[in-house]
């Protein structure tokens, strides 16, 4: 009797198995990794996060999202607090209002690679006047912020790299109600240890802070064009060899000390 012949029926079988079984979880994959993925007030965070069977959370969203790829809210809701760890986009959707309500921690936390570049669009996020920071940014290659709107944190927006050298555009955005002591600000910008982190802020408004802008240690520089600076207990402070940086067309007005520039920014 040949052993081997009434071994090799069942070991193809079992090879057509194990090859179906791989497709089956490369395709799987392929679907938890879409470069493209929905949120929805209605939807739910057990759905592959498609078009037409989006995600509850950005939090349940960003797991099934590629590396690169981009989070999309369909309507307006609230999408809750998120970690990043790769290059994302995560935009809100013109016109609409995709919001972030939390309380006690951070609302979107940046703790990405050294060539990871984050996109942030079209935000509402909210701590509720008990809360960390809206953007908290400690890792990344780039941060770009456009059109979102911040309130009622310790920090509306803190860049504070440890070991990348890191540059953020803060573009169209309202940063307001953050920080009551010394330290906290709308925009804080302190890098630690070999972090270094270049800020580029335009038509942005920091108002009713504890500081509009702080520039705290020699590997900060915030560039400044087109903002307003209004309200603060501090408008402006840059310390430990902080730079702060105008362009020329800015206002600071109505602040309780307003600190200074220190120093022109050229376009070259």
């Amino acid at each position: 009797m040949d052993f081997h012949s009434l071994r090799s029926p069942a070991a193809r079988l079992l090879k057509a198995a194990l090859a179906l079984l791989t497709g089956a979880l490369l395709s799987f994959s392929a679907q938890a990794q879409a470069t493209r993925t929905w949120v929805s007030g209605v939807g739910d965070d057990a759905n592959p996060c498609s078009r037409t069977a989006p995600c509850k959370t950005f939090a349940g969203a960003i797991s099934k999202t590629a590396a690169g790829g981009e989070i999309n809210a369909l309507d307006p809701g609230g999408f809750g607090a998120v970690t990043i760890t790769k290059a994302i986009t995560i935009d809100g959707g013109a016109g609409q209002v995709a919001s972030v309500l939390t309380a006690g921690t951070n609302g979107i936390a940046v703790v990405a690679g050294a060539t990871d570049n984050v996109i942030l669009r079209n935000l509402s996020i909210n701590g509720l006047g008990n809360s960390l920071s809206g953007i908290s940014f400690t890792s990344g290659r780039s941060l770009h912020v456009q059109n979102v709107k911040i309130d009622r944190f310790d920090n509306c927006i803190s860049i504070a790299p440890t070991a990348t050298t890191s540059t953020v555009q803060v573009i169209d955005v309202a940063l307001s109600n953050c920080g009551d002591t010394a330290g906290e600000a709308a925009l804080a910008v302190k890098p630690t240890g070999a972090g270094a982190a270049t800020v580029f802020v335009d038509h942005v408004r920091m108002l009713f802070s504890q500081t509009g802008i702080l520039s705290d240690s020699a590997g900060a520089s915030v560039r400044v064009s087109n903002s307003t600076i209004f309200g603060n207990q501090l408008g402006l402070s840059a310390t430990n060899g902080g730079a702060i940086l105008s362009f020329g067309n800015n206002q600071t007005a109505g602040n309780v000390a307003s600190g200074a520039f220190t120093g022109s920014a050229s376009s070259n």
